[in-house]
């Protein structure tokens, strides 16, 4: 089952604005073919995505995600236990380097998401190797492979004892970079992976960058898209393969 990445999580591990080399100002990918387009200008979302974790609909021409998974339920009654977790809906798109362009546009939701995940890759939970979490007031960028998610950090986690030591394997697998955005207002969000680092922009301007092993995972074979709470909004959705710009 997959583990709702949490801001409070992420800072445990986390490097700070103030702490980072410089964002590059310049992209970091040249833009090749386009692998994948949407405008959600339909009824429903398009056969080629799937929910991972409900609830999206397409509404008036945007894709609109909401948190319905919003509590932890008890095991009963001989029925599993669900834990609480964001809205995901997911695509099929093996890639590399990549640039991903959409639109967002915070409703009364606290996070929306861009992540890569391989799910033939065993060695982190779920095969999570990526994620760029935005928020009214930040970018967070995480190395999910070798970071929080990979299996025996993770593990590490149930034991008081290994909290020094997953604290050091966890440093500078994820950078937080503050922000101040408008939930009412639509923005162009860019994601650039490239090698092995990331660079995120808002309407044009670069505003979070990380640079760490994991992003360079050769294959990320699924793109999803996540809500952390009540109706956050997609729009305008295109995805290139890339080459580094140097």
């Amino acid at each position: 089952m997959r583990a709702l990445i949490t801001v409070t999580l992420l800072l445990a591990g986390s490097v700070f604005a103030a702490d980072l080399a410089p964002i590059p100002a310049d992209p970091i990918g040249k833009k090749k073919e386009l692998l994948f387009a949407d405008d959600f200008e339909g009824t429903q979302p398009a056969k080629v995505w799937h929910s991972v974790v409900p609830t999206f609909v397409v509404e008036n021409g945007s894709l609109k995600g909401s948190q319905t998974r919003d509590a932890d339920i008890q095991a009963a009654d001989g029925k599993p236990g669900v834990r609480k977790h964001a809205a995901v809906h997911g695509l099929d798109i093996p890639t590399k380097d990549s640039v991903v362009e959409v639109k967002i546009r915070f409703g009364g939701n606290a996070m929306m998401s861009v992540e890569f995940d391989d799910r033939n890759y065993t060695g982190s939970h779920y095969g999570h190797i990526c994620l760029v979490q935005v928020r009214p007031n930040g970018v967070t960028i995480v190395d999910q492979r070798d970071g929080g998610d990979r299996n025996d950090i993770r593990e590490m986690a149930k034991d008081p004892s290994k909290k020094e030591e997953r604290a050091k394997l966890l440093n500078g697998r994820s950078a937080n970079f503050p922000l101040n955005l408008e939930t009412e207002r639509w923005y162009n969000l860019r994601v650039e992976t490239v090698r092995d680092a990331m660079r995120v922009s808002i309407d044009e301007k670069p505003v979070a960058f990380l640079k760490s092993s994991g992003i360079g995972h050769e294959t990320k074979s699924k793109l999803e898209f996540g809500v952390g709470g009540k109706d956050g909004f997609y729009d305008e959705l295109k995805v290139w393969n890339a080459e580094p710009t140097q």
